[in-house]
């Protein structure tokens, strides 16, 4: 658990086991599988790019990556048929940002992980697929949107989307066990994935230990894993202070910009409707009155906009027992209370 503000960190607490059968106990400065907490870290990418000028949000998706020119939005779907239609408009770089494009979460192709192809050929396969929806007219949750965001960069900064956040935005930043590919030495800190047992024998303890099981091991593989913009990142919680606090600053730190605070403030402000059940900003969730994100595993980071203050809550699970969910936000109350305002 981590609380800071935009000028550093305030507070920091490791409890409980990074792997429990092991008995090593979380620290500090313990690595996790951040999950979609990586899809904030994409959106920056990208706008840089859109700051320098290469390219504006409102641009279809098809200017920069021509597979998509022609792509048809499913009208009717049957259990033995599919109807197609030409879609009224097509999707845009701001709606893969916010899930309305109308691109499923993930296709077939990306299983049995998220990072077994390059990212040029999953996001292909995003464009062969036809459309859930008409582009702007609704909401579903997308991988596949923010994979194609980082996929532009690719194309338009001429390199792959792994060394362009990299040199761009990671090692300026200071975020140095930020990572898709963690080596051995961040393996040894890295916090193991539990889920509650559904076992009813007491033998079997209230958790399973579980691999990460959207992703292919070992970890530390570039030969046979692929980055994942969406979702597969691994930090700590210094590396996520840095980030969020770099937000907060207008997106300046330390003397570097890297982006303008219009632009910050366009990425953290909600873009979908009310009606919508999602409150969604450039790549972070957006309601008003925080922004942020969370992870597969029940990580989450944020910003409350009220106090200024940055939530941390990294832990490794991907289902709790009992009131296990409601932890995440008795910190958050405590916290506010500790440091800011309710």
């Amino acid at each position: 658990m981590f609380v800071a503000d935009k000028e550093g960190m305030l507070a920091a607490e490791a409890i409980g086991w990074a792997d429990l059968g092991a008995k090593i106990p979380m620290a500090a400065d313990s690595l996790f599988w951040i999950a979609s907490q990586s899809k904030p870290v994409t959106a920056v990418a990208l706008m840089m790019l859109v700051e320098e000028g290469k390219l504006t949000v409102d641009d279809p998706v098809e200017k920069h990556l021509p597979e998509f020119a022609g792509q048809m939005v499913a009208a009717l779907r049957e259990p033995a048929e599919v109807v197609l239609r030409k879609p009224a408009r097509p999707p845009t770089v701001k709606d893969l940002f916010l899930h309305t494009s109308g691109l499923p979460f993930a296709t077939p192709l990306e299983q049995p992980a998220l990072d077994l192809l390059p990212l040029w050929a999953r996001v292909r396969s995003y464009a062969m697929s036809p459309l859930e929806f008409e582009p702007g007219s609704s909401i579903l949750y997308s991988n596949a949107g923010t994979n194609t965001a980082a996929r532009i960069v690719e194309v338009i900064s001429g390199q792959a989307f792994e060394q362009f956040l990299d040199e761009r935005l990671l090692q300026p930043l200071g975020m140095r066990d930020t990572t898709f590919w963690p080596d051995e030495r961040q393996v040894a800190r890295l916090a193991e994935s539990y889920r509650a047992n559904p076992g009813e024998d007491p033998e079997d303890g209230d958790f399973a230990r579980i691999p990460i099981e959207y992703l292919h091991y070992p970890l530390k593989d570039r030969a046979k894993r692929f980055a994942v913009p969406a979702g597969g990142l691994f930090s700590t919680a210094a590396d996520l202070v840095r980030f969020y606090r770099m937000i907060l600053n207008g997106g300046s730190l330390d003397g570097r910009d890297y982006l303008s605070p219009k632009t910050v403030g366009e990425m953290t402000r909600r873009h979908t409707p009310d009606s919508f059940d999602r409150a969604q900003g450039y790549g972070f969730e957006a309601d008003g009155k925080t922004f942020g994100h969370g992870g597969a595993y029940s990580t989450y980071t944020g910003v409350n906009l009220t106090s200024g203050l940055i939530l941390g809550w990294l832990v490794q699970h991907a289902s709790f027992r009992g009131k296990g969910g409601e932890a995440r936000g008795a910190f958050e109350k405590a916290a506010l209370e500790k440091f800011g305002k309710l």
